[in-house]
């Protein structure tokens, strides 16, 4: 986890704060820096205000955030941006924020936004490194950054429990590997390895991911539906969204009927979870995979 310097206007504040920071061992306080107007590109950084209940003035893409992150709620005053890959500028400046919050994903975009406002930018995805830590520092970062340090780390150790309390509720379930795939169409998936949220989770609830070659911080680039024969033992949990002729055409397929897991029941579909979230994602999907799981009875055993 980092937090950069948006040049000179958010090089200042940062200096202000640690200034803070360092004299809070004297007079144990720290004084954070209020924003009141904050917009945001990134969605794990968006689901994280959410969660310490900062709600942002401006987002971006929250109708595919609605859809696919289903949680936090996003309340409706907030401006839409328009797409991630896309952001439009002029909304970022109608918006008026005092302070936008990014990633580096979006640092090719970063010298546009700091014309705007100043630009915090925290990264929880890094290449090989599962990011569920990143996550954890990053939200007590931003929370004492933006004055609620407390609400921040119960936050995290809420998670906490709520995933070792996930793992407990499926501790009969364990016994085999799990691929967790996205599908891209009826032929290819998306595969989660442990540098995503999604895979790291299910390390942390004590699965085994079936999926050992390199991904990149959160799937696999479109793999033929063949490379899930790899591991005939292993489950296969799929994570919503499906393209709309995918299962109808993988019900008539005789490669998929074929899969082991296809033909002993071993096959689980999960609501949608954003791909890319923070801790809000991590729990939802640890709460929706272990409920899936517990309804399918022996799937996994």
């Amino acid at each position: 986890m980092q937090l950069y310097s948006a040049r000179k206007a958010f090089a200042l504040t940062r200096r202000s704060f640690l200034g803070a920071a360092i004299g809070a061992s004297i007079v144990g306080k720290v004084q954070a820096i209020p924003h009141a107007r904050i917009a945001v590109v990134d969605w794990a950084m968006l689901e994280t205000l959410l969660a310490l209940d900062v709600v942002p003035v401006a987002a971006t893409e929250l109708v595919q955030f609605r859809k696919i992150a289903i949680e936090p709620n996003v309340p409706a005053g907030v401006a839409d941006l328009g797409l991630r890959g896309s952001p439009n500028f002029e909304m970022f400046r109608l918006s008026n924020p005092d302070l936008i919050i990014s990633s580096r994903w979006f640092n090719w975009v970063q010298d546009n936004l700091e014309q705007i406002a100043p630009v915090a930018s925290y990264s929880v995805y890094e290449p090989d490194h599962p990011p569920y830590a990143s996550a954890e520092q990053i939200t007590v970062a931003l929370g004492e950054y933006l004055g609620r340090k407390q609400q921040a780390q119960a936050y995290v150790d809420a998670s906490s429990l709520e995933i070792a309390q996930a793992s407990r509720r499926v501790a009969d379930k364990k016994a085999r590997p799990v691929f967790l795939i996205n599908l891209g169409d009826a032929r290819h998936f998306r595969v989660f390895g442990s540098d995503s949220m999604f895979g790291d989770v299910l390390q942390r609830l004590g699965f085994r991911n079936a999926w050992r070659k390199p991904t990149s911080y959160a799937a696999a680039a479109p793999i033929p539906l063949e490379a899930l024969a790899e591991v005939p033992d292993a489950s296969i949990i799929i994570i919503s969204p499906v393209p709309p002729d995918a299962h109808s055409t993988l019900d008539n397929s005789p490669l998929w009927k074929a899969f082991p897991a296809v033909r002993e029941g071993r096959v689980v579909t999960l609501p949608s979870v954003n791909p890319f979230g923070a801790l809000p994602a991590a729990r939802r999907f640890a709460r929706v995979l272990t409920e899936a799981l517990s309804k399918a009875g022996g799937t996994n055993g």
